[in-house]
């Protein structure tokens, strides 16, 4: 289900980005973000968002709330039928996997767990899309490694059950994970698409909610397209 062939070889995969803001702190509102390594294939060396590609397995995962409704229709534009909830649920998992951070609600799982659930399962907590906001959509443009038709959901930290300082359960897959004042983040070693969505969540700083519309940054083919979803 994840996967989307374009005109290029290389296929593109569903993927999903969790922008987790803070606004508690001194310096304004900021942002997690962590290193990829020198050796990854894709964006080596470069500060990114936790995320990764949807898993076959994220569809039969339950979630204990939904997505909005306005969240769940944009998803639908321009996709496959019932992606909305997959991409909510892989945005969690990834989220977790990268950071050891829950999105969730108190809740025993259904026997029985799915294998990448075992930790997050072991918390105490079901995983919860309600405080996921739809706000960013961009396709890795053709000629590259590795291609994603990624979505960036917004999530205030907190939602985060427990310390959304404890990076103890994450895995090797980032490093030099931690808090970036939105005004700092610029200055980090980004990928362009990273840079202009910190752009756009600038501006979303002080809302809560679903923007008025989302950006898409569209590449599956060799022409480019911007356009807002509305």
């Amino acid at each position: 289900m994840a996967d989307r062939t374009a005109e290029a070889a290389v296929p593109i995969r569903d993927a999903a980005t969790v922008l987790l803001m803070r606004r508690d702190g001194g310096n304004g509102p900021a942002i997690l973000m962590g290193q990829r390594g020198a050796g990854a294939v894709f964006m080596p060396n470069k500060y990114v968002f936790p995320g990764g590609a949807l898993d076959a397995a994220d569809a039969g995962v339950t979630l204990a709330s939904p997505l909005c409704e306005t969240c769940t229709a944009r998803l639908a534009l321009d996709a496959p039928s019932g992606l909305a909830a997959p991409l909510a649920v892989a945005a969690i998992r990834e989220l977790w996997e990268e950071t050891g951070l829950v999105l969730g609600t108190s809740g025993a799982w259904p026997a029985p767990v799915p294998e990448d659930w075992h930790g997050f399962a072991a918390t105490g907590h079901l995983p919860a899309a309600a405080p996921l906001n739809f706000v960013f959509r961009a396709i890795t443009p053709p000629g590259r490694p590795r291609r994603f038709d990624a979505r960036f959901f917004l999530a205030d930290a907190v939602h985060v059950m427990g310390d959304p300082d404890d990076f103890s359960q994450a895995s090797d897959e980032l490093s030099h994970l931690h808090w970036v004042p939105l005004t700092e983040a610029r200055k980090l070693n980004l990928p362009f698409i990273t840079e202009v969505v910190l752009g756009e969540i600038a501006a979303l700083a002080d809302q809560s909610g679903p923007p008025g519309s989302v950006p898409f940054f569209d590449n599956s083919s060799d022409t480019p397209r911007f356009r807002r979803l509305a």
